[in-house]
């Protein structure tokens, strides 16, 4: 028996087997549970073909989360696979390169908003949107890098993991009452599709196994998967609103 076993779970953000995403997909399934993933666009082909390279091939559902449309029928497509569900990870951001690798004073609004839109907001919608489908005790996790501090080249990112991490906690707040958990898993900096999208990315990279008292390995993803597929389960009741740090102890030091 797994810890997620019977439980259903729409996976965002799968692109590549380096995600984290794919990492939590893959844990999931492997401890009982039934995955749905889902992409968009031109991202949709290589979502379908990492799918099937899952312990169990996973259906993959249309899902852009900035469009009303797609966010209006989430529970319908959702329901072509399973009946309900018990969890959604949320693995998803976005910003344009304007708002990275040092441009913080000169990032226009208009590619500020895409990155909150993206990257933040997108926690509310498409946890409203699939409300109807989610059971009491069901559980909501996201994908953060520590939205405390000021990191070096992740300039809006980092506005909007703050924003997420935020939004996460009035999530927490306001679904309570129905049963409905929500906490974040901050990892530490990992080679996956979007990190290498950010420029000077390896500035503190580098300086991670070091400085973490655990050390850090910056090609596995594992742990923060594990993490996930933990506040996922049932093993975590009374846990809501929470930042998990996945990061090999680096958030308790000093410099």
């Amino acid at each position: 028996m797994g810890i997620l076993d019977g439980k259903r779970l729409l996976v965002t953000g799968v692109l590549t087997e380096s995600s984290i995403a794919f990492s939590a997909a893959k844990l999931a399934q492997e401890q009982g549970a039934t995955v749905v993933l889902s992409s968009f666009g031109r991202q949709m082909k290589i979502t379908q073909t990492i799918a099937r390279r899952l312990p169990k091939p996973a259906p993959v559902i249309e899902l852009d989360a900035t469009s009303e449309e797609d966010l209006a029928q989430l529970p319908d497509r959702i329901r072509e696979h399973v009946d309900g569900l018990d969890g959604i990870v949320h693995a998803i951001a976005f910003a344009p390169k304007t708002a990275l690798g040092g441009n913080f004073l000169e990032t226009s609004w208009e590619d500020v908003a895409t990155a909150l839109h993206v990257s933040a907001y997108s926690l509310k919608a498409i946890t409203v949107a699939a409300k109807p489908l989610l059971t009491r005790g069901s559980a909501v996790v996201g994908l953060t890098f520590d939205g405390r501090f000021a990191w070096p080249t992740y300039d809006w990112m980092g506005v909007s993991k703050a924003t997420f991490e935020s939004t996460s906690r009035y999530l927490a707040k306001f679904l309570g009452g129905d049963g409905i958990r929500v906490n974040v898993v901050s990892a530490g900096p990992l080679r996956t599709t979007a990190a290498k999208s950010i420029p000077g990315f390896e500035t503190f990279e580098d300086a991670w196994p070091d400085r973490a008292p655990l050390g850090w390995d910056n090609t596995n993803t594992e742990p923060a998967g594990r993490a996930i597929v933990a506040l996922l389960s049932d093993w975590f009741p009374a846990t809501t609103g929470e930042m998990v740090h996945v990061d090999g102890g680096l958030h308790a030091t000093g410099a």
